[in-house]
């Protein structure tokens, strides 16, 4: 995974942390080691070992935060779904700008940070639906937290008020979204996420929306 600042983990090596701060700091690298490993191994391929590895803790450090590989997993999911829905959520409701400007800089934001987390877009997108039925729901509903925001957004906007169902074309459209950056991430494109916005924006000025 990427050291950008939004996945950023505590200092490694010497330092003068605190102990809640040096599990604090072992926990944030253990998710992002359960990230970089299903990502480049699969989640069925990957084990508690390689996790170690990566992270560079001891076993026992591991089974004292998570009870086994599924909870690291989820808490991973989590940990990145947290930032990418502050990141998304942030810009639809910011009040500055129209709708769909606000829409437009939300694409923008999110597309921009899986683009350079593409452990985190695969784990995210790809990796939670092989992880087993928690993993699935725990997918799901991080996705409705999306379709939360964006019928929140829209809730202003004439075009979209005069739909039949403006809700469920927000789920529709969070779908669409969703859809469009699996068939990304699973052909091994990640950089290419960003390009998905203005196509995304042209359809629905195409539509009036």
């Amino acid at each position: 995974m990427n050291e950008s600042p939004a996945f950023e983990a505590l200092p490694r090596g010497r330092h003068r942390l605190t102990r809640e701060q040096v599990v604090e700091s072992q926990r944030s690298r253990l998710l992002v080691a359960m990230a970089d490993a299903v990502a480049e191994k699969g989640y069925v391929h990957t084990s508690v070992a390689d996790v170690l590895k990566r992270a560079r803790v001891s076993r026992e450090t591991f089974y004292q935060n998570f009870a086994d590989k599924e909870a690291c997993f989820l808490a991973s999911l989590d940990h990145s779904a947290t930032i990418l829905v502050g990141i998304m959520g942030g810009e639809l409701v910011d009040n500055s700008g129209p709708p769909k400007e606000r829409l437009d800089r939300a694409l923008r934001a999110y597309l921009a940070t899986l683009a350079a987390e593409p452990a985190v877009a695969r784990a995210f997108f790809i990796d939670s639906f092989a992880a087993g039925r928690a993993s699935q729901l725990r997918r799901f509903d991080i996705q409705e937290k999306f379709v939360q925001a964006m019928i929140a957004n829209f809730a202003t906007e004439p075009s979209w008020q005069t739909l039949p169902d403006p809700a469920f074309a927000c789920r529709v459209l969070v779908g669409a979204i969703s859809s469009l950056v699996v068939s990304t991430v699973a052909t091994g494109k990640p950089e290419e996420l960003p390009e998905l916005r203005k196509p995304i924006m042209d359809l629905l000025e195409h539509f009036g929306l």
